[in-house]
């Protein structure tokens, strides 16, 4: 019996990554087993090569190919046997984030970059079952990443202004399998509804 895929997914600084962490760490979850996994992937060398592009300024349609990789090489290596083994599957970030990022990052350079991308996926990638979207206003997402230090090139606030908008109309466009997230509240109040949520989720058969 094939196990579940639940992404968790937003723009950056939306407190999904905690999140994740917090699941990861809830013994109820936990009692389930499942797999927690992130992409872009750390310990691959598609992984690393994404990571080094996003630093650089690299082509965007190659930027595009590098994730894509990473993502064929995670759902290979990681997600793919997992579920094959009946094990639900946790992933902080997933394809619906190439769609977001990408879609916007291209916007100049493909006439529709949102279905361009769509159709390079579609044939091979795995639809997620139930997918959280952090839903929050880029001014506050900026700020936090401000606070962390570090920032990226896709941190910028009318960029993510643009995915934000990209992020939910692919959620208005898949209600059954989104699920849309206040992230704007405090954390222990949004880690109480998801987790409510992936145990309700988990316990189906």
């Amino acid at each position: 019996m094939r196990g579940k895929l639940i992404t968790l997914e937003g723009i950056d600084g939306s407190g999904k990554s905690m999140i994740a962490k917090k699941l990861q760490e809830n013994p109820e979850i936990s009692a389930f087993d499942p797999v927690f996994t992130r992409e872009p992937t750390r310990d691959t060398l598609t992984g690393i090569a994404v990571e080094k592009a996003i630093q650089l300024d690299t082509d965007q349609l190659a930027e595009l190919f590098l994730f894509t990789a990473d993502h064929a090489e995670h759902l290979a290596k990681t997600v793919k046997p997992a579920l094959g083994d009946g094990k639900s599957v946790i992933s902080d970030r997933y394809s619906d984030s190439c769609y977001a990022y990408q879609g916007i990052t291209l916007q100049n350079n493909l006439k529709n970059p949102l279905e361009w991308i769509k159709n390079l996926h579609r044939d091979w990638t795995i639809v997620p079952d139930l997918t959280f979207l952090f839903d929050i206003r880029p001014e506050i997402s900026v700020e936090r990443c401000w606070m962390r230090g570090n920032q990226s090139k896709f941190e910028k606030l009318e960029f993510l202004r643009k995915v934000r908008e990209l992020f939910l109309s692919l959620a208005y466009e898949d209600p059954e399998r989104f699920i849309i997230i206040d992230a704007s509240r405090f954390p222990e109040s949004i880690e109480k509804e998801v987790t409510e949520k992936v145990l309700e989720f988990l316990r189906r058969k």
